[in-house]
């Protein structure tokens, strides 16, 4: 085992959800102008209805929001590690417009990515399915049950609220720094082993994947800001190919207690959305599940979230091919293992979920 001699994490991006309850500062409340700018680019978008594979930034710039969208790069980057962005005026705006304005902040943060097999670049997260978490053929964005805590396939994530829950559906996220501390301060002989890789499932994440598996460590530290890629379903998963090397005891124990350190009373933030609410999270600082909920018995009330990932390079330091490698749009492992060109690149359609189960 490794002698590595470690300190615990201090700043921003080490925090407890029960302290953030009284500390609402990671809201950020848009003011008049920033909102009437996205509103009036949001309306350019629609009605030029660019292709979603190819528009830029650079394209619908947007200079009034410029110094709020520099300081929500900040907070994943360095600060928390997430945002709630909050003060659109959903209520007044078609899906549409609340797409275009969704993507547009996102194209201002970093490159999108293509989600699910069908290559769509804005998903949703709503329940066209009455199956449980238990069900093997359940996704996690079309259930109602509650998720456990994980990591997206991407360097961002982000969550634009078009409708919440008649009950429940908090949004749940846990610090990685703080999991990280606990473990130091509780098991220091077995902290140093997250620092080392370990092979993740990469075929069960990504059907085009070009290999069986990939190897990160599950924590990174570099310039004291600390990195989390957390997923022990996959690490375990990936012990079934024989070309994986076996975990260790001490490995597997340490891994357990992350998992049960994340569920833990008081570490976790809920924040339960408004229309029109955007949530932007690094997945290399915060680790995000959900509450169970319930749904109005109206398709057009029900739960009803936008989502984006992002590729975003080079502005959180890190150990070298850290986490999973992701491509963004336009990107591709290699000429055999192409994304389908099946999506909705129409921001008028793509904010229409696919009726899937």
């Amino acid at each position: 085992m490794t002698s590595t001699v470690l300190s615990p994490v201090t700043g921003p991006s080490a925090w407890r959800g029960d302290e953030l309850t009284t500390n609402r500062t990671w809201i950020y409340h848009l003011n008049d102008d920033e909102i009437a700018e996205l509103e009036a680019v949001g309306r350019k978008f629609v009605s030029d209805d660019p292709d979603l594979r190819t528009v830029t930034a650079e394209d619908y710039p947007l200079p009034v929001c410029a110094g709020a969208i520099e300081q929500w790069a900040y907070d994943m980057s360095r600060g928390r590690g997430f945002v709630l962005i909050r003060g659109l005026h959903t209520e007044m705006y078609s899906d549409a417009l609340s797409g275009a304005i969704f993507y547009l902040t996102g194209l201002h943060l970093g490159a999108p990515m293509y989600q699910g097999g069908m290559g769509d670049l804005i998903d949703h997260v709503v329940a066209t399915s009455d199956k449980s978490i238990d069900d093997p053929t359940a996704r996690s964005a079309r259930i109602r049950d509650k998720l456990v805590f994980h990591s997206d396939s991407s360097d961002a994530v982000a969550l634009f609220c078009l409708r919440p829950a008649k009950e429940g559906g908090a949004s749940s996220l846990v610090s990685g720094a703080q999991i990280f501390n606990e473990i130091l301060e509780r098991r220091p002989d077995l902290a140093p082993l997250l620092l080392e890789p370990v092979h993740y499932d990469w075929r069960r994440q990504d059907s085009l994947a070009p290999a069986n598996t990939y190897a990160t460590p599950i924590v990174s530290i570099v310039d004291g800001v600390c990195s989390i890629y957390a997923g022990s379903t996959y690490i375990f998963t990936g012990q079934n190919y024989p070309e994986v090397p076996r975990l260790t005891e001490q490995q597997i124990e340490v891994i357990k207690l992350f998992d049960e350190i994340t569920y833990e009373p008081g570490m976790a933030l809920d924040m339960d959305f408004q229309p029109g609410d955007i949530q932007w999270v690094s997945n290399y600082a915060a680790l995000h599940s959900r509450t169970e909920f319930t749904d109005y018995p109206e398709w057009q009330r029900r739960r009803h979230l936008l989502r984006l990932w992002l590729k975003r390079d080079a502005d959180r330091p890190m150990v070298p091919n850290f986490g999973k490698p992701v491509l963004a749009r336009g990107e591709q492992y290699d000429a055999s293992h192409e994304m389908p060109d099946l999506g909705q690149f129409s921001v008028k359609t793509a904010v229409i979920p696919r009726l899937i189960t």
